[in-house]
């Protein structure tokens, strides 16, 4: 019995790595094993009959085979996934790990040569005594992850990073006329479109944390962490306030401190709103229909994205609330972390609202994404002060921040008045 035995050729593997090399040199070593001992159980086959080791030879080098070939298809695989940046991120991935030790050394013992080095090198101009120094990115995007959790506005707000020191952002008000026409009639021309320039200026906030030295030598401690924690609250209570009630003096302009008017006569710069009907109060006949009506002030393209704002107290009187079924207007969450709703959209509770009174704009609704801009500077910066509080140590951290009402048609307000 003849037979003809074929050369496999190997397969190509692009930018094949050691890995992926070794193990096909070994899948190939093991075939020629595979081929030599199959070669031989043929001719055991042609003369007497297939000796039993020889077959379990066989089977054994065909298993190892098919173990060799997955391995390779998985290190294949693995080899043919695009990269996240390649040689850039092994880079960006060294510098952001030494950025992370020197700010370390500087937080704990007050080394800043590390920081000052790695701040040469990008050229930066704000370094030293006086600015303090920029924290790794790791623990800036800590510091914001847990404002976006503290801070109702910014968690449902626009939230825009940039490099300078005011975002200028322009706004078209009116379109150009448009309309129907026949195919050969003259065509008029149309209006041009009314565009306004929003400018949003970054403004400084700060918080200083105090530690002991002995918090600052415990190896076991996450300084990242620490910090974020310890300005958490300060940051998330100056910004929430600000975000609503905020004159735009050193801080952002709240949404609250622009110029409120009557939803009938609402012009661009402006917020509207509709009265209650009752001065402080809800009507007494028909609580919930203002609730209703401040729900459709807003157009459909704003609607679907709704949220309520108000303040706890204001959330007590609206929770008692009934529709003309006796249902209750407003339910609970539905898991833990989620947001309770009203009328079916979801209620956050900002404490800087105002609670009800005559003439209080209380309840505040509208697509704040599109409604609202927060603007953050990158960098927060870290000034370690050893000597003002003894035995403390300070640490005068620094954001900057802004924000105001970018579109005013996506925010409207319910006034308790008559």
């Amino acid at each position: 019995m003849s037979h003809m035995t074929f050369r496999t050729p190997a397969p190509e593997v692009k930018s094949a790595g050691p890995e992926v090399s070794a193990a096909f040199e070994e899948f190939m070593g093991a075939f020629e094993a595979f081929k030599d001992a199959n070669d031989q159980r043929l001719g055991e086959l042609e003369r007497r009959g297939v000796d039993v080791v020889t077959a379990d030879k066989v089977e054994r080098i065909n298993a190892a085979l098919d173990n060799q070939k997955a391995l390779i298809d998985e290190l294949v695989l693995k080899a043919r996934r695009p990269g996240l940046g390649g040689r850039a991120d092994m880079v960006s991935d060294l510098a952001a790990r030494e950025h992370k030790a020197a700010f370390d050394a500087y937080v704990r013992l007050g080394e800043a040569s590390g920081l000052k080095r790695i701040e040469a090198k990008a050229m930066s101009a704000g370094v030293g005594a006086d600015g303090g120094y920029v924290v790794p990115s790791e623990t800036e995007r800590e510091i914001g992850k847990r404002l976006t959790a503290l801070s109702p506005i910014r968690a449902i707000a626009d939230v825009r990073v940039i490099s300078g020191g005011t975002y200028k952002k322009p706004f078209m008000t009116s379109g150009p006329a448009v309309g129907w026409v026949a195919e050969a009639a003259a065509r008029p021309q149309t209006t041009s479109p009314v565009l306004a320039e929003l400018a949003f200026p970054a403004m400084e906030l700060y918080a200083m944390p105090a530690a002991t030295q002995t918090l600052l030598d415990d190896a076991a401690v996450n300084l990242d962490e620490w910090l974020a924690i310890e300005v958490e609250a300060a940051f998330a209570s100056q910004e929430g306030a600000a975000f609503v009630i905020g004159d735009g003096v050193n801080k952002p302009k709240g949404f609250l401190s622009y110029a409120s008017v009557d939803e009938s006569a609402w012009a661009w710069g402006s917020l509207g709103f509709i009265a209650t009907g009752a001065a402080g109060d809800f009507p007494a006949a028909n609580p919930s229909d203002p609730l209703v009506d401040l729900v459709y002030a807003l157009k459909a393209g704003y609607r679907q994205n709704g949220s309520f704002v108000m303040n706890r107290r204001t959330q007590g009187a609206v929770r008692k609330l009934k529709d003309e079924n006796g249902q209750y207007l407003w339910t609970p969450p539905t898991a833990p972390g989620a947001q309770p709703s009203l009328l079916g959209f979801p209620v956050h509770e900002a404490e800087e609202m105002p609670a009800i009174a005559a003439g209080s704009l209380s309840i505040a609704f509208g697509d704040f994404r599109r409604g609202y801009l927060v603007v953050d500077r990158a960098g927060v910066r870290v000034l370690r002060d050893p000597y003002s509080a003894k035995p403390y140590v300070l640490f005068y951290t620094t954001k900057r921040v802004g924000g105001g009402v970018q579109d005013f048609d996506a925010i409207k307000l319910l006034k308790f008045a008559a």
